[in-house]
């Protein structure tokens, strides 16, 4: 099937509140612009270089999400343009995007990652860094972020449940802020794999790639 066809059959399937993210890493820009003729605005890349390249060359009002892991020093080439940063996992990597923001006049919107998966090889913070960093003044001097909800990958695992468990976990940590945050509004789980298991565990967007643009082509 064509990119038109993938993107109109998963939107198909997502409920009117849930936010589907385009990841394009690796995709040619003609790919992207198909997508972009079939209406899609949102679009996630991994890696800071494709990122920056790619919003040169495309259209100004597409709504890019950088959703891999991010260094400290990466964060000045994107900062003057990205619309949602995923993986904030470290309070040091929120100063920055402050600092960073701050320079070009912008609120950045974030979301902070929490570990809920059983591989070591995930990034993330747990509750308990979760919440020392929510409840530190230093934190609250920080003017030109806004931490607009959380995200979390799953284990690499045909395990239904323990996926669904490591979801509803994180589901559970977004309500508990929730109640003390009225601001959050974004919970992102979910990918091409178990997005619709996401989903029905209170997921509110989704990254899906190879659903969308096939294979992905690593060089």
């Amino acid at each position: 099937m064509s990119i038109q066809q993938n993107l109109t059959e998963i939107k198909y399937q997502l409920p009117a509140h849930v936010t589907l993210v385009a990841v394009s890493k690796t995709k040619p820009v003609s790919d992207l612009m198909e997508a972009y003729n079939a209406g899609q605005r949102v679009f996630g890349e991994n890696y800071v270089q494709e990122l920056v390249e790619k919003h040169a060359a495309l259209p100004k009002d597409i709504e890019w999400h950088f959703i891999g892991h991010l260094q400290s020093r990466k964060v000045k080439l994107i900062a003057p343009f990205v619309s949602l940063i995923h993986g904030v996992d470290s309070f040091k990597l929120l100063q920055e995007i402050n600092k960073q923001a701050k320079k070009h006049n912008r609120v950045i919107d974030c979301l902070l990652q929490i570990h809920i998966a059983e591989e070591e090889t995930k990034f993330g913070l747990d509750e308990e860094e979760l919440n020392h960093i929510l409840t530190s003044d230093d934190f609250k001097s920080l003017e030109n972020i806004k931490i607009v909800g959380l995200m979390g990958m799953a284990t690499f695992t045909e395990n239904q449940n323990q996926i669904e468990k490591e979801f509803s976990h994180l589901k559970t940590i977004y309500d508990k802020l929730k109640t003390q945050n009225s601001e959050l509004k974004t919970l992102s789980m979910g990918m091409s794999g178990d997005y619709q298991l996401a989903i029905s565990c209170g997921s509110t967007m989704v990254r899906i790639g190879s659903s969308i643009f096939g294979n992905r082509n690593y060089q």
